[in-house]
C-alpha cells in the first residue's frame, strides 16, 4: 500500500451529498498529497447538503461505470441522508462497495454511508459506528455497534458525524500506511 502522498483515492457519491462530508475528506487527502477522484453514478457534478439545505456542487472525474477497484487505494463513502439512501438502491454503487472490501481495499463510510456497506453485506462482525439514527440497521445487519469518534475493523472505517472528521481522515491516512487488509467479505 502507497504512502498517502502517492495514494489513489476514490470518492463515490451522488446527489444530497452532507457538504462536509465530501469536503473535507477531498480536501485534506489532496492537501497530504493523495490523488483524489469523486464518481457519480453518471460522471456529472452533484449538490451537495449544507444545513437544511442545497449546497455547493462538487465535480466528477468519472462515472460509477468507469470505476476499476484495481486503479484505487481507498474507498471514501460521505454521508448525508440522501446520497447513501440513493446509492444503497443502485445495484452498481452497492456491487462497488463489496468489490472494494473483497479486494482487501481500505473503505470509509461516515454518518449516513454504513447504510452502503449493510447493503453490501459487509458488516457482519465488525466493529462499527454510524449516525445515531441508523445504529440499529448496523446492529440489526449483525456488526457490533459502538458510539466512538471512529471505529476499525480491519481496515473498514466508520465514523458518526461531521464532528468527527479530523479523526476520521486521520484515520484513512493511518490505514492506508499500514498496507493492504486480507479479509473475507463478512
Amino acid at each position: 500500500m502507497p504512502k498517502i502522498d502517492t495514494s489513489k483515492i476514490l470518492i463515490l457519491s451522488t446527489h444530497g451529498f452532507e457538504q462536509s462530508e465530501l469536503e473535507f475528506p477531498r480536501d485534506q487527502l489532496r492537501a497530504k498529497g493523495g490523488t483524489v477522484h469523486v464518481a457519480t453514478p453518471d460522471g456529472e457534478a452533484i449538490k451537495g447538503w449544507d444545513g437544511g439545505d442545497w449546497g455547493r456542487e462538487a465535480e466528477a472525474v468519472l462515472a460509477l461505470s468507469e470505476v476499476k477497484i484495481e486503479d484505487y487505494d481507498c474507498l471514501v463513502l460521505p454521508g448525508g441522508q440522501i446520497n447513501p439512501d440513493l446509492l444503497r438502491a443502485n445495484k452498481d454503487a452497492v456491487n462497488l462497495v463489496r468489490g472494494f472490501v473483497e479486494h482487501g481495499k481500505i473503505v470509509a463510510a461516515i454518518c449516513h454511508a454504513p447504510w452502503l456497506l449493510i447493503e453490501a453485506g459487509v458488516v457482519k462482525g465488525r466493529e462499527m459506528t454510524s449516525y445515531h439514527s441508523i445504529r440499529t440497521d448496523l446492529k440489526n445487519a449483525g456488526a457490533d455497534v459502538v458510539d466512538k469518534d471512529v471505529a476499525v475493523s480491519n481496515g473498514i472505517i466508520t465514523s458518526r458525524s461531521p464532528e468527527d472528521l479530523k479523526a476520521f481522515v486521520s484515520k484513512i491516512v493511518e490505514e492506508m500506511e499500514e498496507g493492504d487488509h486480507q479479509r473475507d467479505a463478512a
